[in-house]
């Protein structure tokens, strides 16, 4: 006898399709969303090597350049004879630097030439005035996934750096270094990472980030790092001295002298020599790429590299992809299907708009300003309207290698986005492909994005009933749309901008009612990790209000059947995965695990109770003073 729905409703609506799913051997998982990646996957492999084939090639100058890219990635011949060759020069010239001071004068044009340079600054819009690029001041990454693996007695830390570490033996030995000179090198990173880890924000605290706002005048802030030529490498990349910069990771910049001073220089020196070493992996021989990815497989528990065909693809596709998602997105995207989407996310906004008016535990002028923030979200359905422009000057030199290329787009990129500084931002730009599946929030465009992939079975079709696409992407765009009233997107007003709009008091029933579903979620089991309630919170408030509303549009259709609703929730979240990549999410990733975005969620609605006849004793049964709803 199967699972009882009422005992766990996840397992019960997937456990057939579990028994039978096999995760490909280059893949950490598979599942809902992964499998129409796969199929997606197929459709552009098996068209684009007919693209290198000569045969249908479209009549587009962009695509033109990303066949031209893409025959330079398959052309494995060519790449196997180089070998590491291409990347020699670059090695040789962080070799080259003599100290610290050597370096820093020469930041600038690293930073120019896309190259690793250890300066984690970038621009971003401001959380102040979300209309506007500014300047921000990030931190290194650690090699371990998060802060906490760094703390004595974690299960996996010491293992998965030692995992690292004899992953980098291996590659660096492709490079010529010699066995004593590798050891040396992976002496100084290592404890060069430490002194990183230390400092740094930890997943849990990043995703907070209504609260990671710290402007600084820069005149305070280059005082935080003397030895950094920052305002030479800063006015040279945007052509004058800045006003501020907004700085998340303060521990890490007040602790600047222990990575940019002639003191640090040893331990950065090898850091940046083994990173110089890896960005590349990708553009080489077979047998680097391959080792180049054998940390990552580690971390998710992956058996196998990609094959060749799948690799070259991929790497060509990434400076392309807007341009591969606006032709999968006209050849597979129906405009009765985008109408109809559309149709749908205004239902979900009404529906939305109807709940915030009708919460009880709000105060008008509460209520009245989330209307107002509603009623401001624009939606962007399938695929953007036109690629953006700098698309054009994505041209493949003839004559020019791989690597060539590939610094070149890099060069373009880097240009391109120090020129956005105090810049009005492009509302128009998508940050997702047409062909991805998956969806988001822009809080600080106060937008919600829906690519063309993500709308089909069994999130979306004509041909499923209303309450299973309701179950589905009703769910998702309503889950987007809360997202503009999570625990983060709260924070922002209507325009993207940081701007509290709430009375104290709503505010504290507001973090009284987000608590109740951390604590929904702290410490369930996946996998033998513990789910973090606090690091997951906006997705699940997110999750708990979008499956909300999309019930409450779903019950407004004649044909509405809760039994379809619900069952097709737990249908899209079906997800089989390595154990590997469980751990590694449960540190790192800001949603909880499938199971428990299915059974948690659902145990909040009296709907789900008597559709299923859940009783007090059974898997499924929450006491009604513990469940919850917000939106």
């Amino acid at each position: 006898m199967g699972t009882r729905r009422q005992d766990d409703f996840y397992e019960a609506i997937n456990e057939d399709w579990i028994a039978q799913a096999v995760i490909p051997n280059d893949k950490s998982r598979t599942g809902g969303f992964i499998d129409l990646a796969d199929e997606i996957e197929k459709l552009m492999l098996a068209t684009t090597d007919k693209w290198l084939a000569g045969e249908d090639v479209p009549d587009d100058k962009v695509l033109t350049n990303f066949v031209k890219y893409h025959r330079l990635a398959a052309d494995w011949e060519t790449r196997n004879a180089l070998g590491t060759e291409p990347v020699q020069p670059l090695i040789a010239r962080y070799q080259n630097y003599d100290s610290f001071a050597d370096f820093a004068n020469d930041i600038t044009s690293l930073e120019k030439a896309g190259l690793p340079n250890a300066l984690p600054l970038g621009i971003a819009p401001d959380f102040k005035d979300a209309q506007t690029y500014v300047l921000w001041a990030d931190a290194l990454g650690t090699i371990l996934p998060d802060t906490t693996y760094y703390e004595p007695g974690h299960p996996q830390g010491a293992d998965l750096l030692k995992t690292w570490r004899s992953s980098q033996e291996a590659l660096l030995a492709k490079f010529g270094f010699a066995a004593d000179e590798i050891q040396n090198l992976l002496d100084k990173a290592i404890e060069f990472d430490a002194r990183v880890a230390k400092v740094v924000l930890s997943q849990e605290e990043s995703s907070e980030y209504a609260k990671l706002y710290k402007p600084y005048k820069w005149s305070d802030f280059t005082a935080l790092a003397p030895e950094l030529p920052l305002n030479d490498v800063v006015t040279a990349m945007i052509g004058e001295e800045p006003d501020m910069v907004v700085v998340p990771e303060e521990r890490f910049w007040h602790a600047a002298d222990q990575f940019f001073s002639e003191e640090a220089w040893p331990l950065l020196k090898a850091t940046l020599i083994i990173g110089i070493a890896n960005a590349y992996t990708g553009y080489l021989s077979d047998e680097v790429r391959v080792l180049g990815g054998a940390y990552g497989r580690a971390l998710s528990g992956t058996p196998e590299a990609q094959d060749r065909q799948k690799a070259a693809y991929y790497l060509a596709e990434g400076p392309f992809n807007q341009a591969l998602g606006l032709w999968y997105a006209h050849k597979e995207f129906s405009p009765e299907a985008k109408a109809d989407v559309e149709a749908k996310v205004a239902t979900m906004i009404d529906v939305y708009k109807n709940r915030l008016q009708n919460t009880t535990w709000l105060q008008p002028e509460t209520r009245d300003q989330a209307v107002v923030k509603l009623n401001a979200i624009k939606p962007h359905i399938g695929y953007p309207e036109k690629l953006p422009d700098y698309y054009e000057d994505k041209v493949v030199d003839d004559g020019a290698t791989l690597l060539e290329a590939a610094l070149k787009f890099g060069r373009q990129g880097v240009a391109r986005a120090w020129a956005k500084w105090h810049q009005a931002v492009d509302r128009d730009e998508w940050h997702m492909p047409a062909h991805m599946v998956n969806a988001y929030y822009d809080p600080q465009q106060n937008q919600i994005v829906f690519p063309a992939a993500i709308l089909q079975a069994p999130f979306y079709g004509l041909e499923q009933s209303d309450s299973a696409n309701y179950g589905g992407i009703g769910a998702v765009i309503a889950h987007e749309i809360s997202h503009a009233f999570d625990t983060n997107g709260a924070s922002f007003d209507e325009h993207g901008s940081l701007n509290n709009w709430w009375t104290d008091e709503d505010f504290a029933a507001f973090k009284e009612r987000t608590q109740k579903v951390i604590d929904q979620f702290d410490g369930l089991d996946s996998y033998g990790a513990k789910v973090n309630g606090k690091l997951t919170v906006s997705e699940n408030v997110a999750d708990l209000g979008g499956l909300a509303a999309a019930l409450a549009a779903a019950q407004r259709e004649e044909s509405f059947s809760a039994k379809e609703f619900f069952e097709n929730w737990a249908t899209i979240w079906r997800m089989k995965a390595r154990p590997e990549l469980m751990k590694f999410f449960a540190a790192v990733d800001v949603h909880a695990p499938n199971k428990a975005r299915t059974n948690v969620i659902v145990s909040n609605f009296d709907e789900f109770y008597d559709t299923f006849d859940v009783k007090e004793g059974d898997g499924m049964y929450r006491e009604p003073a513990d469940r919850t709803m917000i939106w």
